[in-house]
């Protein structure tokens, strides 16, 4: 973890001086200077005084860089196409913990030439078209602006039943 320099950044970001720093958490400017090129650690209670001068949550200091914020820019998507019916995928996130991605499906296209079971959770916001949305025994028609959600361990698919494209919003958690 690189506390120090995200202690550092901060800091600068919001024009706060070494000295500002000491003062306001009764640290010295030897400790936060060897804190900042990460030369020392601080405890957790010494962690939460210098959060709570800088006015940030404590967990952020301890959140890992891959768990911070990660962007995708439109221009970096990722685009595949899976199967017979050339189903267009456009991934919007990663695809760790939380993911989302843009499901096009041609007319009379399914996400599964056969329904397939996996880990995880789905939920689905129908941007665009008409579908069928099959689980176990269940099925269920849906249109444009309408959404769904199942546990992903029970057989599913989703079929385009329309004469359009369909355009699907799938937001997706996979424990890691």
């Amino acid at each position: 973890m690189d506390i120090g320099l995200m202690v550092r950044e901060i800091r600068k970001r919001k024009n706060i001086t070494i000295p500002q720093l000491c003062e306001g958490t009764g640290l010295s400017k030897g400790f936060i200077s060897n804190l900042e090129n990460n030369k020392t650690s601080p405890s957790i209670a010494t962690l939460q005084s210098i959060a709570n001068f800088l006015q940030v949550p404590l967990a952020y200091f301890l959140l890992e860089k891959e768990h911070r914020i990660h962007v995708v820019r439109k221009e970096e998507r990722e685009y595949s196409t899976f199967g017979a019916d050339q189903l267009r995928v456009e991934k919007l996130t990663r695809d760790i913990g939380l993911g989302m991605k843009i499901i096009e499906l041609p007319p009379h296209a399914s996400t599964e030439e056969m329904s397939q079971s996996h880990e995880g959770e789905q939920s689905h916001l129908i941007l665009r078209g008409k579908v069928l949305a099959i689980q176990g025994e269940d099925q269920v028609e849906l249109s444009e602006g309408d959404s769904f959600s199942w546990k992903s361990c029970v057989p599913h698919r989703v079929v385009n039943v329309g004469a359009e494209s369909a355009l699907i919003l799938l937001a997706e958690y996979k424990s890691q």
